[in-house]
């Protein structure tokens, strides 16, 4: 079985904390979940297009947008003003600028809904995710030898994340099905040399 934990802020170094990830629940309050659930909920949702191949979650991209037809990232809508205090919280919460995060993914989850083992894009730098909502069981695994070591984190409402180091690089990352409706807002870094060029 994984093992489940929770990372809070300032917490030491423990024993089976993966490097580069790092937890904080309740980073929001329930008024702000509120608030920020009245603007997504009117997001102009698309379902989520892997090639041919059509996910469960519906999603929208600000800011840019990765084109995996045609593995390129490409320029998109501006974020939203109602999203920009939120990147001001995450960004200070990832020790970066604001102006760092220039790329917004906003997702929906229903019921059954969730993602499979992945890591994301090389385009993309550092990651802050937040979770609205349902909770959802965040799993990480890492190939040593021959077998996979694995880690599951529980992501609570109004929660968030972050991957940077050997969590974002190293560690390949998955969200198993959630049961009732969650959305989650995903901040990323991108690469300067990214912009407007090919990525696998």
């Amino acid at each position: 079985m994984p093992l489940q934990f929770k990372f809070f802020e300032g917490a030491g170094l423990g024993a089976n904390r993966l490097e580069g990830l790092r937890y904080q629940p309740e980073m929001l309050g329930r008024s702000d979940e509120d608030a920020l659930l009245t603007h997504v909920r009117e997001l102009p949702f698309r379902e989520f297009q892997f090639h041919s191949y059509t996910g469960k979650r519906r999603v929208v991209s600000f800011g840019w947008h990765y084109d995996f037809s045609g593995q390129q990232l490409r320029k998109a809508d501006d974020i939203p003003d109602f999203l920009l205090p939120l990147r001001t919280l995450a960004a200070s919460f990832a020790g970066l600028e604001p102006e760092a995060l220039q790329h917004v993914l906003v997702a929906e989850y229903g019921p059954g809904a969730g993602i499979g083992w992945h890591r994301d894009k090389a385009v993309f730098g550092e990651v802050v995710g937040v979770s609205l909502l349902a909770s959802c069981v965040l799993r990480f695994r890492r190939k040593v030898d021959e077998k996979w070591e694995r880690v599951n984190l529980m992501a609570e409402p109004r929660s968030a994340y972050f991957l940077s180091g050997p969590a974002r690089s190293v560690w390949q990352h998955s969200i198993l099905r959630v049961d009732a409706l969650r959305y989650s807002i995903t901040f990323r870094n991108v690469l300067e040399e990214s912009k407007g060029s090919k990525r696998r």
